[in-house]
């Protein structure tokens, strides 16, 4: 009897022996293990991380395939026991989240997953602090009723930094953080003189008591033209032009014609001449008769006859006593 007890309990442990065995030669595989290698789900920007996946049991080959939110990032397929390694670097915060593994070999059906991995982003923000910002504008002239720019940066600091602008010592924006390295910008209207006060900017992230003030920065107001300006000026500018001409007309025609017409009428002449002054029309004209001189005479008679117009049917003649002439 104990006897039979024995060989029935030897059997049986030769039955689960010879089901594991088969179990595991004809590769019935389990749920894989999706693990991190370096042991902490908590990442940083810009690390890398790798996981594992493995399966304990099963018939190889397995075909290991990883998911993201149910989205395939990467498969590898191992000829033996061994665990897939997917390596990654954390860009985003959209690389951080849910990750699952999956293994299928030829005699499975569907394959097995394992269980949800997520992963942390830690942010360091204490590792640097902002530097001081400076702010500037591509404006520094400005006249009322103008729209202008002011920009703050910080070259230096952990990311995201947060800007704040002041006019005095208000503020006249509200906080504007910048998840990029790039400048915060503002758009100001000049609306009267009290808009070219003095301005700042102040810019801070994560690092304990870390605030950093820019240099200050004033618009100066651009000087305003009277918009009949130019025509005044061109208008002044025509009269010099005029004056100039005139003179340069009365040195050049005016004087040297009045000079010819002066020296043509005092010019001496016998018989009937005639002569024209410069204030005298064309049909004005001075006639001048000299009698014919004898040698016995010692006077001559002059006349000087005056003509109105030519369709005159009277002249006006003025005689003159004699003259004397003598050697």
């Amino acid at each position: 009897m104990f006897f039979l007890t024995t060989l029935l309990f030897s059997y049986f442990q030769m039955s689960q022996q010879n089901q594991q065995t088969t179990s595991n030669g004809k590769g019935m595989l389990s749920n894989p293990r999706l693990i991190p290698v370096q042991g902490t789900l908590n990442v940083e920007m810009n690390q890398n991380v790798t996981l594992s996946c493995l399966s304990d049991s099963g018939s190889p080959p397995v075909t290991y395939t990883l998911f993201k939110h149910n989205q395939k990032v990467s498969a590898l397929t191992k000829p033996d026991l061994t665990p897939a390694l997917f390596n990654l670097t954390i860009t985003s915060a959209s690389d951080v989240g849910e990750y699952k593994c999956k293994a299928e070999n030829n005699n499975s059906s569907g394959g097995k997953y394992s269980r949800s991995l997520n992963f942390t982003l830690h942010l360091n923000f204490t590792t640097e602090p902002v530097s001081k910002p400076v702010l500037s504008s591509p404006t520094f002239q400005a006249r009322k009723g103008q729209n202008v720019t002011l920009s703050c940066f910080s070259e230096n600091g952990s990311l995201p930094i947060t800007y704040v602008f002041f006019k005095g010592k208000q503020n006249i924006s509200p906080p504007v953080k910048m998840e990029k390295r790039e400048a915060a910008v503002i758009f100001l209207f000049i609306n009267s003189s009290s808009d070219f006060g003095t301005y700042k900017c102040k810019a801070q992230n994560s690092f304990q008591n870390n605030t950093k003030y820019s240099n200050s920065f004033n618009f100066t107001l651009a000087e305003e033209r009277h918009p009949y300006q130019p025509l005044v000026i061109s208008s002044v500018l025509l009269l010099l032009l005029l004056a100039v001409g005139f003179a340069l007309a009365i040195r050049f025609f005016i004087i040297p014609s009045y000079k010819a017409r002066r020296f043509k009428s005092t010019r001496p002449s016998s018989g009937l001449t005639s002569a024209v002054n410069a204030e005298d029309s064309e049909n004005d004209v001075i006639y001048t008769e000299i009698d014919p001189v004898t040698p016995e005479e010692e006077y001559i008679n002059i006349s000087v006859i005056r003509g109105e117009n030519e369709k005159a049917e009277k002249r006006a003649a003025t005689v003159y006593s004699k003259v004397l002439i003598r050697d």
